[in-house]
């Protein structure tokens, strides 16, 4: 199976904050993610690092028939334990046991980034699509190459700018906080770009988040957001 990066350790630790509110998603994300996902109802959905299953259990509330998997026993065990009726499976997305033309819809939300493997996983994806379904991805942005760096400041503590560094390449680093501490890899977008498009795969969207509730741009818990993109999202569609 897969090599642990992190997650087995750290299981527990993600489970507990989803359950208190993870704001990147609720407050940034999912918005985004739920829109251009579109209307699913009746389609057949497969997310590749599902986690916990909380995004599998959105989609099956919105009429869609969810399929999620994930490396991570402890990970893959929760979203089984907290959706009993749901198909959840313990496998890895450059291995996906399933056959061709498959899905209409592969969901990779913030998973790409853990997966050592990305090309293989892009590949698989769009090997279990059918024609004309869809990859929704979203992804760490570029200010993930140097995460140790953050913000130059002033003296009075205000932002000034992002400071990046070793953008180019591909290198593992890793994060933590919250008690969790895994490894992520930073990529150039290029990278994800040139497989998604070796994979025969096209994009239709396009976007780097930021919040709906403009409201919050007065909360310096945010301001980041609004400032230098965290993540981005695309979504890709296979050719009839």
């Amino acid at each position: 199976m897969a090599v642990d990066n992190g997650w087995e350790q750290s299981a527990e630790a993600w489970i507990k904050r989803i359950d208190e509110g993870e704001s990147n998603r609720e407050l940034l994300l999912d918005a985004v993610m739920l829109r251009l996902a579109g209307d699913v109802t009746g389609l057949r959905v497969l997310d590749a690092g599902c986690g916990e299953g909380r995004f599998c259990r959105m989609l099956e509330e919105r009429g869609a028939s969810v399929t999620g998997i994930d490396p991570t026993p402890l990970l893959a065990a929760a979203a089984h334990e907290r959706h009993r009726d749901g198909d959840y499976a313990l496998a890895m997305s450059e291995r996906l046991p399933y056959a061709d033309g498959s899905f209409d819809l592969v969901v990779s939300y913030v998973s790409l980034v853990d997966t050592p493997d990305f090309r293989g996983a892009i590949a698989e994806a769009a090997r279990v699509l059918k024609p004309g379904g869809r990859f929704l991805i979203a992804n760490l942005g570029f200010v993930s190459a140097s995460p140790e760096l953050g913000w130059e400041r002033d003296e009075q503590g205000n932002r000034l700018y992002q400071r990046i560094d070793n953008y180019a390449g591909e290198h593992p680093h890793v994060l933590s906080w919250a008690g969790i501490s895994i490894l992520n890899w930073h990529r150039p977008l290029s990278y994800y770009m040139a497989a998604l498009l070796e994979s025969g795969l096209q994009l239709r969207a396009f976007e780097e988040p930021v919040p709906e509730d403009d409201s919050l741009r007065s909360d310096p818990r945010f301001e980041d957001w609004y400032r230098v993109p965290l993540f981005y999202v695309m979504l890709w569609q296979k050719p009839e």
